[in-house]
């Protein structure tokens, strides 16, 4: 991934355009609320590049999505509380615009001096932004001197504001690089695809098998094992001949993962027990069973203490680690003890020098929320950007990037 980052330029007195990942969770949805950011811990990721544009003598543009409007009407999902606690966070003045590209944006941008900060509209309210319109692109390159990618979240997505206007501001010979984030990220994740430590060990869980057969496909041909939990797990259960009761089971994806168990059922290490419920509720009682004799009327939700100790067993001695989905409802206290005692079985494996690496997505929300994101070596901003790349695809917002 041997892109030219933000060091490798020169942005005094420039007009830098950054494309930041600022879809951040808000406190309503309600346009007549007084709304405000409730977790603005990827605002403060964008701050170590925003911080060191400023301090090279940049102004900066700003431009993000947020949320999923369907169009401009929809101004709950405006960027004003982002800018407001963008400010608060950078300790000067936010300038925000009620419009992405047009006259009154233009004007703004124009009149930037180094040190402005100028944070454009929802990039979602431009309908060009998803179909990477080629005028959208135009515009919002020509705002600024410089374009600068810090949003890995959006990288695998070919969208105006993180391809095209890569293209068009090199078109009009100006640099497109990436931030520090950006960076970061393509450190820490293109190490694991182009050249992994050994013992090589990847958990998969989340919900389906189907999301993520081409991973499973790729991250044979690289790792030793491959730990399967969450609903994934019961699709692989079922192929293997497992009454699964009223379990998740993906019942078209069968023949998928009855085909990966043929080519590699020494790789795929797969639960053994099981935490059952007669529901998918907050309030159901969990009772362990084991996975050949799971009662018809349970649910899985969760993997068992046996399966932890397996999956333990198999992690020792590791160098690299790279998890990816949750090993049940997480979001249920009842059925997050498999996740979370993952997590600290993983937080001890860095102390005794292993890498561990979190795909993002639910895997971060789930570190996050057992309070251990800063024992892990990293955990990426991009849940879809990172299946992408560890799936060995090529990401159209880091390819639109210039070579070093």
């Amino acid at each position: 991934m041997n892109k030219k980052t933000i060091t490798d330029i020169d942005v005094a007195g420039k007009k830098v355009l950054v494309r930041v990942d600022f879809n951040v969770p808000l406190s309503s949805k309600d346009p007549n609320d007084d709304i405000t950011v409730t977790d603005d811990t990827r605002i403060n990721a964008a701050l170590p590049t925003l911080n060191y544009l400023l301090d090279q003598g940049a102004s900066l543009i700003l431009c993000s999505h947020l949320g999923r409007p369907q169009s401009a009407a929809d101004t709950q999902f405006a960027m004003d509380p982002v800018g407001a606690r963008l400010g608060e966070l950078l300790g000067r003045r936010v300038q925000k615009v009620d419009e992405v590209v047009g006259t009154q944006a233009t004007a703004a941008a124009a009149a930037l001096q180094p040190g402005d900060v100028l944070l454009l509209e929802n990039t979602r309210f431009e309908a060009g932004e998803k179909r990477n319109d080629p005028e959208l692109s135009s515009q919002l390159a020509a705002l600024a001197d410089v374009y600068v990618d810090d949003a890995f979240g959006s990288a695998h997505r070919a969208h105006a504001s993180t391809e095209g206007v890569a293209q068009e501001m090199r078109a009009k010979g100006g640099p497109a690089v990436a931030g520090f984030l950006m960076g970061k990220e393509l450190d820490a994740l293109g190490t694991a695809v182009s050249n992994p430590a050994h013992p090589y060990v990847a958990i998969m869980g989340g919900a389906k098998i189907s999301d993520k057969i081409k991973l499973i496909d790729n991250l044979l041909n690289t790792a030793d094992k491959i730990l399967i939990g969450g609903g994934m797990a019961n699709t692989f259960l079922a192929a293997q001949g497992h009454n699964l009761g009223k379990s998740l089971v993906e019942s078209d994806a069968i023949p998928e993962a009855k085909r990966l168990l043929d080519m590699a059922s020494n790789q795929l290490i797969l639960p053994i027990d099981v935490v059952v419920a007669d529901e998918f509720s907050a309030d159901a009682v969990g009772k362990v069973e084991d996975v050949w004799s799971i009662s018809p009327e349970k649910m899985a939700l969760d993997i068992g203490p046996a399966t932890l100790d397996r999956f333990n067993a198999e992690l020792q001695g590791a160098q690299l680690v790279i998890w990816n989905g949750p090993m049940g409802v997480f979001e249920f206290p009842n059925f997050a003890e498999g996740t979370n005692q993952l997590a600290l079985l993983l937080a001890g494996l860095v102390e005794h020098g292993a890498q561990v690496m979190i795909g993002g997505g639910d895997s971060a929300a789930a570190v996050h929320k057992a309070g251990l994101t800063a024992k892990m070596t990293h955990v990426s901003t991009g849940g879809g950007a990172s299946l992408e790349l560890l799936e060995g695809k090529t990401l159209p917002g880091i390819a639109a990037l210039d070579d070093k």
